[in-house]
């Protein structure tokens, strides 16, 4: 029988399904383990930082990385990964590469708020065809494949996700985050005393892939971001564009250091907001100097 691509990137889809929901489920039982009241471990062992004191990575994040590792390794042997905590390949590989984030929000995991989340997608040539986001605490999956739509599935069942019908900036909830550069943070402030006016309000959920998720599902109207690698956006931006949102994301062998912007907007607000966001000067890079 011959595989249609959609079939086969609907194919992928489940992968990612089954994958992002395993590595969500023990992020979810490592939760209480590790930071509950009968936790015991010395903080040393359970958490760690990386680009920056404030940018922290626990235990539960590799974990959950090699859970991803493991199971794409079973299903899906001959595919390559790129992992926010166990790396890969800079360039871009030709074929199926999967882009995994193991916890997406873990400041918010750390602290016990309840606003983290598991991506895993699959790109074909640097092309996201198919993901799925898992937030865990909520138990919400949201999927997609390239031509297939974006669902969202929960204890009452599957639904499809529809951005909001925004047309008025003035009227817009833009959700937006903060890179853990200071120089870049100076500069993401001052793009929001631009914008902030303009819009509605701005809600800072501190997790990418859940906020591309709510504009695919409408319950935020946009998102943009500075600096984002591809493990941030290469679920969550597809779902939001097979929702019907206007996305825009950086290369995908691009990494956080570049500064590049992604968005997604409802898309009866695309070109006003887009409009804004330029005349702000938000649509440029806000690249970190390695020197400095």
């Amino acid at each position: 029988m011959t595989t249609t691509p959609g079939n086969a990137y609907s194919e992928l889809a489940e992968v990612a399904v089954a994958v992002a929901e395993r590595a969500a489920d023990h992020v979810r039982s490592r939760r209480a383990e590790l930071f509950g009241p009968a936790a015991n471990a010395p903080a040393e062992d359970v958490v760690r930082t990386k680009s920056a004191p404030t940018d922290p990575v626990t235990v539960a994040d590799t974990e959950s990385e090699e859970v991803i590792r493991a199971e794409l390794a079973r299903l899906r042997p001959a595919d390559t990964i790129l992992g926010e905590e166990g790396g890969g390949a800079t360039e871009v590989p030709d074929g199926i590469r999967w882009v995994v984030d193991p916890i997406d929000g873990t400041v918010n995991f750390l602290y016990g708020i309840p606003a983290y989340a598991v991506s895993v997608a699959a790109q074909l040539d640097g092309r996201s065809v198919a993901g799925a986001v898992v937030d865990v605490a909520r138990q919400v999956t949201y999927h997609a494949w390239a031509g297939g739509g974006a669902y969202r599935t929960d204890a009452s069942g599957t639904s499809r996700c529809r951005p909001s019908a925004a047309s008025e900036p003035a009227l817009a909830l833009v959700a937006t985050g903060f890179a853990y550069s200071a120089r870049r943070r100076r500069e993401q402030a001052r793009l929001l005393q631009e914008l902030l006016p303009e819009v509605r309000d701005i809600r800072r959920i501190g997790a990418a892939a859940l906020d591309l998720c709510l504009v695919a599902e409408g319950a935020v109207d946009a998102h943009f971001e500075h600096g984002l690698s591809p493990w941030d956006w290469a679920a969550g931006g597809l779902i939001a564009a097979e929702a019907g949102a206007v996305v825009r994301t950086p290369s995908p062998a691009s990494r956080a250091d570049a500064g590049d912007i992604t968005v997604a907007i409802a898309p009866r607000l695309a070109d006003a907001l887009m409009g804004l966001l330029d005349e702000a000067g938000a649509l440029a890079p806000l690249p970190i100097d390695p020197a400095a």
